[in-house]
């Protein structure tokens, strides 16, 4: 998420050993989603399933995040989303069919989809007719036969309604929101997505996506990835996005309205989609739109090659949503935050965020600390004011105090200031403590490591030592995990 923390209410070391493994799963599930773990022999891949292959278990609510413990679902792992929509914005009303490939992670005899209130008329499995029911925002499935580990299988949800926003623990909006001179626009961070489609809403299982979607003739509808297609025919028009990278569905984004388009490539071929809607489109949204390139090229110099098949940007009116978003390859901007810090913090979640995606959500801090650090390298080469002044102005502010960035204490407190202020400033000591030379090639690497991946706080911390040749605990004790400011920056 890429605004300042304090300009909103919602400021949004692996070992190879058996033993760290454990510890890093201590961390991050609870303990009855530990214990399942240890019994089932889970690696935490893709829902976190488990169960010995043993036909006819119950697919769980939840993957053991301790902040979100019902978002996600054990047993499967998603490969693959196809999603086709028709909207029909006089009545704010979807009708949708959701086509999910995944892969049993164990024998199953149900398995939950996340789903916010919208009605389901039809599911089939495999192609055969499947049970369903609803319990709150989970969707029941049952095939009509078990599905065995390892199987892979189709499921189609239809479906139809009025999608919702959902006001989340800190008070922010997010889900599918409207605006009478926007349309509609829709932002999945933490939970969001399941207001619009059905599937497995933990950033832990990524997946391709195709969406397919259908407005009335002079409408735009921008998604993530590559414009595929788009057809008109009689009143209707129709837009075709591909995503082939792995995605997070709360990095999912659908926008619809009148929206003007601005489709090039950047030097090196990479095809560029802004969208721009009515309300927002001034001279400096054009000017800083046509920078896009230029940014991309100075991250691609600091992070590495850009991790996706596409790139741009969706700039919207203030009042329609209250933050920026890094949704993947194209972040939503509010108009009064489309800035070139802000654009460059959301690019820079390209890599960190979207493409190396947090294990689970405390480890939200490897998002937002270092997209605030790229902000703070940015702002030296191009505006004259050098890391230091920002890491001490960082130091300065109580607010990044209030918690260590790797121990977010609730839901509502996971966008706070510490997981920006505080989380740059343990990567500016790792670099103080390792050189530049070593932390440059600490930036680059990790995001090629677990590039289209996962990963948590114990990865990052392990592969910095690993690339220091030696143990960084003077850091991690006082600057991540640490619960008091010491008592100077040095």
């Amino acid at each position: 998420m890429g605004r300042s923390p304090s300009a909103s209410p919602r400021t949004r070391t692996a070992r190879t050993t058996r033993t760290a493994g454990l510890a890093r799963l201590a961390r991050t599930l609870t303990p009855a989603a530990l214990a399942l773990a240890l019994l089932a022999g889970c690696t935490g891949g893709g829902g976190g399933g488990g169960g010995g292959g043993v036909q006819g278990r119950e697919g769980g609510a939840g993957v053991g995040d301790r902040l979100f413990p019902r978002l996600g679902n054990g047993g499967y792992d998603v490969r693959h989303y196809r999603l086709a929509l028709e909207y029909d914005p006089r009545r704010r009303h979807i009708e949708g069919t959701a086509e999910i490939l995944a892969r049993a992670t164990a024998g199953l005899g149900s398995f939950h989809l996340d789903l916010d209130r919208l009605t389901v008329s039809e599911v089939t499995v495999d192609g055969a007719p499947a049970t369903a029911r609803r319990s709150g925002d989970e969707l029941i499935v049952r095939p009509r036969a078990p599905l065995g580990e390892g199987a892979l299988f189709r499921t189609v949800v239809r479906y139809s309604g009025t999608p919702r926003a959902l006001t989340d623990a800190d008070g922010s909006r997010e889900g599918w929101l409207t605006d009478p001179r926007a349309g509609a626009l829709a932002v999945g961070e933490p939970a969001g997505s399941m207001t619009w489609f059905p599937g497995n809403h933990h950033p832990v299982d990524k997946a391709s996506q195709e969406l397919t979607v259908t407005v009335p003739r002079g409408l735009k509808a921008v998604s993530n990835g590559v414009l595929a297609r788009e057809t008109t025919r009689g009143a209707r028009t129709t837009f075709v996005w591909r995503s082939p990278e792995p995605m997070a569905t709360y990095l999912a984004t659908l926008a619809i309205g009148p929206y003007a388009l601005t489709r090039s490539r950047t030097g090196t071929g990479l095809p560029l989609v802004t969208a721009v809607a009515p309300a927002a489109d001034r001279a400096a949204t054009r000017r800083l739109s046509a920078r896009i390139p230029a940014f991309l090229s100075w991250a691609e110099r600091v992070f590495g090659p850009y991790p996706f098949a596409a790139a741009g940007a969706i700039v919207v009116p203030d009042d329609m949503v209250g933050y920026a978003l890094e949704t993947q390859s194209r972040p939503v901007f509010p108009v009064g935050d489309y800035t070139p810090l802000t654009v460059v913090h959301e690019l820079a979640h390209q890599w960190y965020g979207d493409s190396v995606t947090p294990r689970s959500w405390r480890d939200i801090w490897l998002n937002e600390g270092f997209a605030t650090y790229a902000e703070w390298l940015w702002a030296e080469e191009n505006e004259g004011v050098p890391v230091r002044r920002s890491f001490d102005k960082a130091f300065a502010d109580r607010a990044n105090w209030a918690f260590p960035p790797a121990e977010p204490p609730s839901a509502a407190r996971l966008f706070d200031a510490p997981v920006y202020g505080r989380g740059a400033m343990v990567l500016h000591r790792v670099r103080r403590a390792v050189g530049d030379a070593v932390f440059f090639r600490v930036l680059r690497g990790w995001a090629a490591e677990h590039r289209h991946g996962n990963a948590s706080t114990e990865d990052f911390t392990a592969y910095a030592e690993r690339a220091a040749g030696r143990s960084l605990d003077a850091v991690w004790d006082v600057w991540l995990y640490g619960a008091e400011r010491p008592a100077d920056a040095d």
